[in-house]
């Protein structure tokens, strides 16, 4: 798993933004802080990794309103909440939209550096699934038309000879066909190359 370590801190709060500063950095964590949503949202990409302590109650732009606009955008990037006075109709929202925790100010150090280390391997997992996704798409991408069409029929459980006759072509191309396949995917057997076709 890749190593993590950067904490986006975007809170409206100077006295919360440099205790949390603090906190983190005596732990080694990397971190860039934010006195609003809208200039977090301003340097927001999506090579960006790391996690983002985040406060629920701002002006302008709320800490949700943040949350759902980095979906909205397909940033992979998990949120701890935290809140004066969480409300538990926001906490379930939040939850549901995927932050990783929901704590209340004022935030026990130890609790909070848990729930930052949890993010910080989510955003590590998710970043390489999807790696894995990408590069799955690429091997695909490599297949010619032909040889699309005879995956999808190896997928649904065509034998060689099922789709030579469908296709209308001799056993010995479908089986060409099928080791050009193998080989551009890189899958060793059928049950990778089912995997790879169902990603």
């Amino acid at each position: 798993m890749i190593k993590i370590n950067n904490v986006f801190v975007v809170d409206d709060d100077e006295a919360v933004r440099k205790s949390l500063r603090m906190l983190l950095k005596t732990e080694g964590y990397t971190v860039t802080t934010f006195p609003s949503a809208e200039e977090f949202l301003t340097i927001c990409n999506h090579d960006m990794v790391g996690c983002i302590i985040l406060d629920v109650n701002m002006p302008d732009m709320d800490g949700p309103a943040l949350q759902e606009e980095l979906n909205r955008r397909g940033l992979l990037l998990p949120i701890v909440f935290l809140t004066g006075q969480g409300s538990i109709p926001l906490t379930v929202r939040a939850l549901k939209a995927g932050a990783m925790d929901f704590l209340t100010k004022p935030v026990d150090g130890t609790a909070l550096l848990v729930s930052v280390k949890q993010a910080l391997d989510k955003c590590s997992e998710l970043h390489m699934q999807a790696a894995d996704s990408q590069s799955k798409a690429i091997r695909l991408a490599t297949l010619t038309d032909r040889e699309r069409e005879i995956l999808l029929l190896i997928v649904a459980g065509h034998s060689n000879k099922e789709i030579a006759e469908r296709l209308g072509i001799s056993f010995r191309t479908v089986e060409n066909h099928r080791a050009h396949i193998m080989e551009k995917t890189g899958a060793s057997n059928l049950l990778e190359l089912l995997n790879l076709a169902s990603a």
